[in-house]
């Protein structure tokens, strides 16, 4: 019964913290919020996270195997990709990575949300592709990460 209580009360404090990543400056960020749509056939894609829920854990995310960054809670990316092609887009999760397919067009704006969710031993992670009003008005309140490292 101790060994359920331990286990659940460390799972609850990894999920509860407040894991952080570099961050770009504010008038980066700033500009990036300003949702313009790209010119010359590229589209633009944010990839989010908001909310505190898996608070404590970083969880890598790439586009068509190329490494985009490490999440935290309440940042987002923001990548320019050439328009009128599919793309892969992945996040570390608890056992192996999981995975959303995009269908980018030219001359528009995409928003994937990654979000937490529970596990065997860690918090997994998922991703879902969300409408653009309700994407603008998320990123909005977010900072925008750094893009570089994956663990």
């Amino acid at each position: 019964m101790k060994l359920k209580i331990l286990a659940s009360a460390l799972m609850i404090s990894i999920l509860s913290g407040c894991a952080s990543v570099p961050l770009e400056d504010s008038k980066t960020s700033n500009k990036a919020k300003e949702f313009k749509v790209p010119t010359n056939d590229k589209s633009g894609l944010y990839i989010y996270r908001s909310g505190g829920f898996g608070g404590a854990l970083k969880k890598d995310i790439w586009v068509d195997g190329e490494c985009i960054g490490e999440s935290a809670p309440n940042v987002f990316f923001y990548v320019e990709l050439l328009g009128d092609k599919d793309y892969k887009v992945s996040t570390e999760s608890e056992f192996s990575p999981n995975d959303l397919i995009v269908q980018i067009e030219s001359g528009k704006n995409y928003f994937v949300r990654q979000y937490m969710k529970f596990g065997a031993f860690v918090g997994g992670a998922g991703l879902e592709l969300i409408d653009e009003e309700k994407g603008k008005k998320e990123v909005s309140k977010l900072k925008m990460a750094k893009q570089g490292k994956c663990s």
